[in-house]
This record gives C-alpha cells, sequence and structure tokens, in this order.
C-alpha cells in the first residue's frame, strides 16, 4: 500500500511506520517544515496544503495532535489541544472529499476521551458521548472526518486511551517515580503492540468503519494497575495522590484524565477476531520493561 501519515513522530506514528513498512508499504509524511523526499508539506493551523498532492495514496492516516499530557491546561494550552486536532483533521478531510482518486481508507486518531467519565458503565463503541472538555474535543474531532466519509471514504476513528510504551506514553513518565518506591494510583491503558496491530487490521478490512476502541480486553481498576506494575518492578506502591492534591498539581488535567473512571471494551476488535499480543496486564508490563 501507498500510505501518506500525518502525525509521523509521535508515539503512535513511531511505531507503525516501522511496522508498515516491514510489510511493504510505501510510507509518505505530511509535515510543517520543508519537505525532504517522500515528505508533502501542509500547515494545519493556516489551512494550507495542496490538496493535488494527496493523489494516488490507498490510505491516509492522521495521528497528529498537541501534546495533552505535557504542561497546565490553560486557555491557550487547551486551544491548541482542539485546534490541532479538530482543524487539521477538517482539512484533509475536506481535501480528500475533492480528490479525483480517493484513498480507500482515512484512518484518523481520536480518543476514549469521547466517554468522559462514566464510573464502571459498559461502554462499546455503541455508547453515547458523555461530558467534559475531552469530550467535546474528540466529537469534533470525529465529527471533522466527515467530508471525507459523506464523499465515500471509508473512515475509521481510532479511539485510542492512555498507551504502555517504555519509551513514552504514560507507562515512560511513571517509571521513575515507581522505581523510586514513590508509585501512587494512576490510569489503565493499552500496549503500543497492539495499537499497532489495531491500525493495521482496520487498514484492509472493509468491515471496519466508524469509531473503533483500541483498548485492552482485560481493562484492570488503578488499583489493579498500580499493584501489578510495582509488583514487575519489585518496588512498594503505598501511596496514593488525593484528588484534591492532583487538582492542585494538574488543574483541569487531572479530572479529566487522572481521576476519570471509564470501562471500554473492544467490541469491533473482537468481532473481527483480532489477536491481542498482549491481553493481560503482568505480561505486557513484563514484555515492555525487560532489560
Amino acid at each position: 500500500m501507498k500510505i501518506l501519515v500525518a502525525g509521523a513522530s509521535g508515539l503512535v506514528g513511531s511505531a507503525l511506520i516501522p511496522s508498515l513498512e516491514s510489510d511493504g508499504a510505501e510510507i509518505n509524511r505530511l509535515v510543517r517544515s520543508s519537505p525532504k523526499a517522500n515528505e508533502i508539506e501542509w500547515h494545519p493551523n493556516h489551512g494550507g496544503i495542496d490538496a493535488t498532492r494527496l493523489e494516488g495514496f490507498d490510505a491516509i492516516i492522521n495521528l497528529a495532535g498537541e501534546n495533552i499530557a505535557e504542561g497546565r491546561w490553560t486557555d491557550e494550552k487547551k486551544r491548541k489541544i482542539r485546534d490541532s486536532r479538530v482543524d487539521g483533521t477538517h482539512l484533509l478531510s475536506e481535501a480528500i472529499a475533492k480528490l479525483a482518486t480517493k484513498p480507500r481508507v482515512f484512518l484518523c486518531a481520536s480518543a476514549t476521551g469521547f466517554y468522559g467519565d462514566r464510573d464502571d458503565e459498559f461502554l462499546d463503541e455503541t455508547s453515547d458521548s458523555g461530558g467534559g472538555f475531552l469530550a467535546n474535543v474528540c466529537r469534533d474531532w470525529e465529527g471533522a472526518t466527515e467530508s471525507a466519509a459523506k464523499a465515500g471514504v471509508r473512515v475509521v476513528n481510532l479511539r485510542f486511551g492512555p498507551i504502555l510504551a517504555r519509551e513514552g506514553g504514560m507507562l515512560g513518565k511513571m517509571l521513575t517515580p515507581f522505581k523510586l518506591g514513590m508509585g501512587g494510583k494512576v490510569g489503565s491503558g493499552k500496549q503500543i503492540d497492539d495499537v499497532v496491530g489495531a491500525s493495521k487490521l482496520a487498514l484492509p478490512d472493509e468491515s471496519i468503519h466508524g469509531p473503533l476502541n483500541v483498548v485492552s480486553p482485560n481493562p484492570v481498576t488503578n488499583e489493579e494497575f498500580t499493584k501489578t506494575l510495582g509488583e514487575v518492578l519489585s518496588r512498594p506502591t503505598v501511596m496514593s495522590i488525593p484528588a484534591f492534591a492532583a487538582r492542585l498539581a494538574f488543574g483541569e488535567m487531572a479530572d479529566e484524565m487522572l481521576l476519570v473512571s471509564q470501562r471500554v471494551a473492544p467490541k469491533k476488535l473482537n468481532e473481527a477476531g483480532y489477536q491481542f499480543k498482549h491481553p493481560e496486564l503482568e505480561s505486557a508490563l513484563r514484555h515492555y520493561l525487560a532489560e
């Protein structure tokens, strides 16, 4: 396949692209700097893209977006979080819709933040959106793919949550405090290998369209995750950050990311027969933390 990727340098893109290339795919990247070979320049914040350069791709993958876990959520930060996702996706979707030869599929990142804080409610791709800033962003983010879908392109909205990967994401940020014996309750997540695997499954599978929960088949509570990670690292996990302290330290981000509760199931992946590489948390952690 000939594939165009936006957000290629992020955590998911950095893992997905080498895997696609190893399968023989030809990868081109959308970049905001002066383009090199196999790169196309775009400026999503200013609506700048040469749509004619998008002709001839079998698939377009959009993984671009401001890092939501970096820095406090000021009004300006929240604007960047939203605009970097919604504006860029809308620009790509509009350009795709106008192509003479359209890609067979448009994969666009989204997030399980779509569901909001839902306690122990069982959630799958048919569940309604929740409330809060991230839920609103995700609704607009997915809505921005509408032009491509209406033009007949198969659109898949990849609803990601916190990702387990040693080199970055949630797990990368947690290792230092846990190794120092300062581990406290944290959110659960999914593994980067299965993020890559699920994304690759969605590329050719025409039965997959719309929202796709890319989450573990065996979700765990904060307490279970913390205990398991502590056991894998042979470190105590006796500390827990009170809600008020989390809000003091992280502001609005605490309520939207650290204190939120969701029970999200990968219904469509299960129906498609996807075989998870690391379905159990302990084996996944031991895999990623192996020296």
